[in-house]
């Protein structure tokens, strides 16, 4: 997406915050900038959260390495690439179990659960982790089935999932909406975005200059 909007002086797209460079423009939504700190005191609108779901009574080996994740610890290695959701953690103070889980869905929060999972392991070596990439709605229903022992989610469950599942947030990913450099736009609305990318904009005329 990067190389595309770089290289094409009318395109517009999206990535995570986490992959900008200044090979391209983000674009204010509503006057605010892709920060973290927009993102987290929401002035900033466009982001999304990666939560893990769980089913019932967790064993041993995925209390803790959730308990990791959200620790002090777990939190640092979710800002290197994305907003952590807890400033303030404490650290992390786990039994370090042995046995194996397996940890399935969404494919966006699938390249941070593999960090998560390498600096546990490096921790706690008697574990084993699985780490399968599908999507959001496949990791729920292993979860809820009983093939996954945590599910990835890089949206809010659904109310069918919340049935089922116990869910928490372990970071936040904000959609930065990017265009080339050259293009004079630099502030779009909510409304905006969605004309834009449901079709219902196509040409950078259309939109008003704010």
């Amino acid at each position: 997406v990067l190389t595309t909007v770089a290289g094409n002086e009318y395109a517009i797209g999206y990535v995570s915050t986490g992959s900008l460079n200044d090979t391209v423009k983000a674009i204010k939504i509503e006057g605010a900038e892709p920060t973290t700190d927009n993102i987290k005191n929401g002035s900033y609108k466009i982001a999304r959260p990666f939560n893990i779901a769980t089913k019932g009574e967790m064993n041993e080996l995925s209390k803790d390495f959730i308990d990791f994740i959200m620790s002090s610890e777990g939190q640092e290695v979710v800002s290197k690439s994305y907003i952590a959701v807890d400033d303030s953690a404490n650290s992390y103070s786990g039994t370090k179990p042995s046995g194996k889980i397996v940890v399935a869905g969404s494919s966006s929060v699938t390249p941070l659960m593999e960090k998560l999972r390498e600096a546990y392991l490096e921790i706690n070596p008697n574990a084993e982790i699985e780490v399968q990439q599908s999507d959001s709605s496949s990791g729920m229903k292993a979860t809820i089935d009983g093939t996954a022992d945590i599910g990835m989610a890089s949206r809010e469950l659904k109310d069918s999932e919340k049935e089922e599942l116990d869910d928490i947030a372990i970071a936040l990913d904000g959609i930065a909406v990017i265009t080339n450099n050259a293009n004079s736009i630099s502030e779009l609305t909510v409304d905006d975005v969605q004309q834009i990318f449901i079709g219902e904009k196509t040409k950078w005329s259309e939109i008003e200059e704010k």
